[in-house]
């Protein structure tokens, strides 16, 4: 019986649909070029999900347990192959039409020595007045932290965290309190440049970021996340 070789080589077409459609952006293929490969992966394993549970269905009318196995195998793979490309396009289609995120909406950490590393067609660092609005709806907990700790220290772990989470830095300037980084996805290569403020808060610190996503009208909520957990890992 093919009928389940058939649906495993679907699910694989699929897999390789969605592996190859990030690095065919990194290296120069259009980005709408890209999400359709990686849409179409999707379909594929949708298609070889359905055909791998007839297949399956199928053999086991027939008594025929290796082409069950098969068929099952297919039908999970396909599957998953499905959920992949399923989670990555409801993300996107749920975030708000957001590709720069600050926890401080009135005064938003500035960007010095990255703006040169911009190029023209990247996103304006200019923030207009709807994205505030936006994100109050969006990201409510987004707020700048406080740590018990002199400013001092506080900049210290807060340049070791990002150091650890791999960004790169470009500059770190103690004196004025500030990190710029610039952070790149592993799958598709988007690069978001970061900035940490960090203040003397009382007897404390107060941290505050800003990430801003060089390309996209939507950054698909990566850097409310990715300043989510960087806060949490600032945490005593």
């Amino acid at each position: 019986m093919k009928l389940p070789l058939v649906a495993l080589g679907i699910a694989a077409a699929g897999a390789l649909l969605l592996a190859i459609a990030g690095p065919a952006y990194r290296v120069g293929v259009p980005l709408p070029s890209a999400l359709a490969v990686f849409r179409l992966g999707g379909h594929a394993g949708l298609a070889a999900g359905l055909l791998g549970l007839l297949a399956a269905g199928l053999a086991y009318r027939h008594q025929l347990r290796r082409a069950v196995a098969a068929g099952a195998l297919a039908a999970v793979a396909g599957l998953a192959v499905f959920t992949v490309a399923l989670v990555a396009q409801r993300r996107a289609d749920t975030a708000p039409p957001l590709h720069d995120v600050s926890t401080d909406l009135e005064n938003p950490p500035a960007f010095a020595a990255i703006v040169p590393l911009r190029g023209e067609t990247d996103n304006t660092l200019e923030r207009a007045p709807i994205m505030t609005e936006q994100q109050r709806n969006a990201y409510p907990g987004l707020q700048p932290l406080t740590l018990a700790m002199p400013a001092e220290q506080a900049y210290d772990r807060s340049l070791a965290v990002a150091q650890e989470k791999g960004w790169e830095i470009v500059t770190a300037d103690k004196s004025a309190g500030r990190i710029e980084a610039t952070d790149t996805t592993t799958w598709f290569g988007f690069q978001d440049d970061v900035v940490v403020r960090v203040t003397p808060w009382g007897a404390g610190a107060r941290i505050d970021v800003r990430a801003s996503a060089r390309t996209g009208r939507s950054d698909s909520g990566r850097n409310a996340r990715r300043i989510a957990d960087f806060l949490a890992s600032l945490e005593p």
